[in-house]
């Protein structure tokens, strides 16, 4: 059976927005004392686990969420609510919709031998059949990551180094779109995708048929660049975006290492309180991705790991629909 819900109350908006579950990663909200700890109450309590999930995104106001890694991926909500059908149901009952997917396997173990390809390939083919099920339309890959700047030997993102990864996103797109899911490649901020150079890059190297790009406000702030201007450039390539906001740029001598996306929340903030040009954003989105009123199309509030989501996912969602508004009113024309 197909699941394809319709977008809840927010017809007025050119926009449904959805919120990636990263958001619920930070112990602080589930009152425990690690990530480890989120990940075993999710194994014991599953149904509680998604339940406060749920139940947060619907009074939220959010329309969506968007799936993401281990203990927030779409076969943990299967499972907490015994099935398919009842986890549907769920959602339904909240009027929350399922737009998307992030994929995290490239990023956290790039490409390995020729056994991790054809697993990470399979895995990525069951992850869009599941979105299809849902009603998802869009898979979000993360790419491996950078070494730090003073690594010996020094990793040098050229294109010897791009044309293998280029070519598993190729692979990757073409089985996702099967399903009728868009492959989309996300800039996580000291990945080998996050410079306007590697973006340039990457998207040249890969078929426009079979691969797409999810930018992320924040993250390609964090690397230096300008969101507005790349995600301009590359218009005819966007499947979704995330919008998000940063206080500025990250020195280039932050280690990359297993802290660094910790480092990295240290710099966002919820939309209208970094230096973003949100504004610009809005307009350059509408232009590219929005839809009609009557048929909305997905932005995702990708907010990392915070104590209070119900908090922060209602001031950006103000924020993104009060821009949405002055966009349609033609205040950003």
């Amino acid at each position: 059976m197909v699941f394809n819900c319709a977008i809840s109350g927010n017809s007025q908006f050119m926009f449904a927005f959805g919120v990636d579950l990263i958001t619920f990663f930070d112990p602080g909200f589930w009152s425990v004392d690690s990530e480890d700890q989120i990940i075993a109450l999710a194994a014991r309590e599953p149904r509680r686990f998604w339940t406060t999930i749920l139940d947060t995104l619907c009074e939220s106001g959010v329309d969506g969420l968007e799936f993401t890694f281990a203990p927030f991926a779409p076969e943990g909500l299967v499972e907490a609510f015994g099935g398919f059908e009842a986890a549907q149901q769920a959602l339904i009952q909240r009027k929350l919709s399922v737009a998307s997917g992030f994929m995290a396997d490239l990023a956290l173990s790039g490409l390995g031998d020729a056994a991790n390809v054809e697993r990470m390939l399979a895995t990525g083919d069951a992850y869009a059949a599941a979105l299809a099920a849902w009603g998802g339309k869009a898979l979000v890959l993360g790419l491996p990551m950078r070494r730090s700047w003073d690594a010996q030997p020094p990793l040098f993102v050229d294109l010897d180094t791009a044309r293998p990864i280029a070519d598993f996103c190729n692979r990757l797109g073409a089985i996702t779109l099967r399903h009728g899911v868009r492959l989309a490649l996300h800039p996580e901020a000291h990945s080998m995708f996050c410079h306007a150079r590697d973006i340039d890059l990457f998207m040249m190297l890969t078929d426009p048929v079979y691969v797409g790009f999810c930018p992320d406000s924040a993250h390609l702030l964090l690397s230096g660049g300008d969101p507005v201007a790349i995600a301009t450039r590359h218009a005819e390539r966007l499947i979704t975006a995330h919008w998000k906001d940063a206080i500025s740029a990250m020195p280039v001598q932050i280690p990359v290492d297993a802290g660094v996306h910790h480092a990295h929340r240290k710099y966002f903030c919820a939309l209208g309180e970094g230096t973003v040009d949100l504004e610009g954003w809005a307009k350059a989105m509408a232009g590219t991705l929005g839809g009609t009123s009557t048929s909305p199309t997905w932005a995702i509030l990708e907010i990392d790991a915070v104590a209070d989501p119900l908090c922060e996912i209602r001031q950006s969602l103000v924020t993104a629909r009060r821009l949405v508004g002055e966009r349609q009113r033609g205040v950003l024309a």
